[in-house]
């Protein structure tokens, strides 16, 4: 077994992903740490040995997931993932966000079709749909609570953009709060509201001001703006409802959250911050999962005796091949040393959070049967 640091409680993700009253997983960690692979392996396991309908929602643009389950490409709709062992009666469905279409989903859901092509065809609303900061993160948001809303998956697993982004996943609602009761919105919506134009309302209220305004942003842009606000109108209060329910649900009990880090000491300072966060606004923190870290099936023979033994071979004459592969095992047990201590800076803080280790593997996961091997190691099982 791979090892931790020392009195680190087991994660139990068999247990995590048999248990019915566990409906959604969300993946956090910094980019590069294998948290793609670590979700899609869990939507497999909960599919193939505890039969659970599972979809996997990752909102990464990458596209690892789907070629690590043999699709050709993921979108907004799930897709049924091939080569699933259904004995158990379990589904595993993968799906990409696709943020412009979601938002689109939302406007046809919350309002009339006059308006909602009132809205697409809004220059504002296209460029805000498809690139404003923050708008990716609150679509998350949307597109779990309407899987969660259908009630069609036993178990949803999401797979965040790296931490720091992620961190706007579970800011997005309260933003969304803040900038609707914003007073800059409030005097948008107050022409459209009153049936008098935009520029009649600023002139009169600013004067040279508005001008300056205008001449900064061009006129064009006020009058998008207003439009926007003036066809969104009848929305706000859905968005804000809808946003706050999700947000509820990300601190119910039936959601746990996994924090994903390989053995270095940037990633796990990033968990350790997700951690507090998490803590702090009272989310289910489920457990660490340790990617990536090193072990030795002869982990008794200890660094300092290995380097000593090898030594000796040196000297002997003809055991060259056996003292190199006592140094190799050396280094690999330095190695392994320095991971747990690294691994120690987050369990230390966090000493109640249970942690699993994931060995490295020799090559990237690009097949389901890859996914398999990382899900028995996330279960403490052999690979």
């Amino acid at each position: 077994m791979v090892p931790l640091p020392q009195d680190t409680p087991r994660l139990d993700v068999d247990g995590l992903l048999a248990d019915p009253s566990t409906r959604i997983i969300v993946c956090c960690g910094a980019g590069g740490v294998g948290k793609t692979t670590t979700a899609a392996a869990l939507g497999v396991r909960a599919a193939e040995v505890h039969g659970r309908r599972t979809v996997v929602l990752t909102i990464d643009p990458a596209r690892r997931l789907a070629q690590s389950m043999g699709l050709s490409e993921l979108d907004n709709t799930p897709r049924q993932v091939k080569g699933i062992d259904a004995e158990n009666g379990g589904e595993l469905h993968a799906m990409m966000l696709d943020m412009k279409r979601t938002f689109d989903e939302v406007v046809q859901q919350h309002t009339t079709p006059q308006r909602a092509a009132e809205i697409f065809a809004n220059p504002f609303y296209q460029a805000m749909s498809s690139t404003f900061a923050g708008t990716q993160e609150y679509m998350a948001m949307e597109k779990l609570g309407q899987l969660r809303a259908t009630d069609e998956w036993d178990l949803i697993v999401v797979d965040t953009p790296p931490s720091r982004s992620a961190l706007d996943f579970l800011d997005a609602p309260a933003r969304l709060s803040r900038f609707l009761d914003g007073r800059m919105l409030r005097m948008l919506l107050a022409p459209a509201r009153s049936g008098k134009s935009m520029f009649s309302l600023v002139t009169a209220s600013f004067g040279l001001f508005s001008r300056a305004v205008q001449k900064i942003l061009g006129a064009q842009l006020l009058t998008d703006l207003s439009g926007f606000v003036a066809a969104l109108d009848s929305m706000f209060g859905g968005f804000r409802h809808r946003a706050d329910e999700t947000y509820r649900i990300l601190q119910d009990p039936q959601t746990s959250f996994l924090l994903v880090a390989a053995p270095e000491r940037d990633a796990v300072r990033e968990v350790a911050y997700f951690a507090e966060r998490l803590v702090a606004e009272k989310m289910p923190l489920g457990g660490l999962v340790l990617n990536r870290m090193h072990d030795s099936a002869v982990g008794a023979l200890s660094v300092q005796r290995s380097e000593e033994a090898a030594d000796v071979l040196a000297a002997i004459g003809d055991q060259q091949m056996t003292s190199d592969a006592l140094r190799v095992h050396a280094a690999l047990m330095r190695q392994t040393e320095r991971e747990v201590r690294v691994a120690a800076n987050f369990t230390d803080a966090f000493p109640a959070v249970p942690s699993v280790a994931v060995t490295a593997q020799p090559a990237d996961v690009h097949d389901v049967d890859g996914l398999r091997t990382i899900g028995a190691l996330l279960a403490g099982l052999p690979g």
